[in-house]
């Protein structure tokens, strides 16, 4: 059996915000002490709200994906359909409200598949990702003016393929259909 992790929580010495966002991202600069009583006197940590993906399968056992360009790498790549969770939402909430507004899919069995940390270095947020199964289109995609995104619907192959041959980036999305494809073969 696997031990339990003693959390070697660090003391916080001082903290100051270096941005402020609102809710979309904040920036703060903390001075650390940690357990071993060494000092790290510049620490930064980005507070963003928590996160949420979609696995979306169609009844007929195929997979509602998206593609859409992504400006920090330049890059368009496909992805699952994801979105930040607003406030007041349970995470369930905005996995069903991003799957209808970015493919106009809906509907089907859904539950809680993974939760993971964008990067607990820094990051202060959980990305929650979702599997919905037996979705089916209900209405249009409704996206935002920030938004171009294209439906693409693949077979369970196609998104091995995508994966492997390096079209599919986005690791947040890459490991929980890697833990889906590892658990249904």
């Amino acid at each position: 059996m696997i031990p339990k992790l003693e959390n070697r929580k660090w003391k916080v010495l001082e903290s100051t915000k270096l941005l402020s966002k609102g809710t979309w991202m904040n920036l703060r600069q903390e001075k650390v002490q940690l357990p071993s009583g060494s000092i790290v006197p510049e620490w930064f940590v980005l507070e963003f709200p928590d996160w949420v993906n979609v696995i979306a399968i169609t009844k007929d056992g195929k997979f509602v994906m998206e593609d859409q360009y992504r400006h920090a790498l330049g890059q368009t790549h496909y992805e699952l359909v994801a979105g930040v969770i607003d406030p007041g939402e349970t995470p369930l909430e905005a996995a069903k409200r991003e799957l209808s507004e970015e493919t106009g899919f809906g509907g089907g069995e859904w539950e809680l598949f993974m939760t993971l940390s964008p990067n607990p270095t820094n990051h202060t947020n959980l990305s929650y990702t979702f599997l919905a199964t037996g979705v089916e289109r209900l209405c249009e995609q409704h996206q935002e003016a920030t938004e171009d995104i294209h439906v693409d619907i693949f077979t369970r192959e196609e998104v091995l393929e995508l994966i492997e041959t390096g079209q599919m980036i986005q690791a947040l999305h890459v490991a929980p259909l890697w833990k889906y494809f590892c658990h249904n073969k």
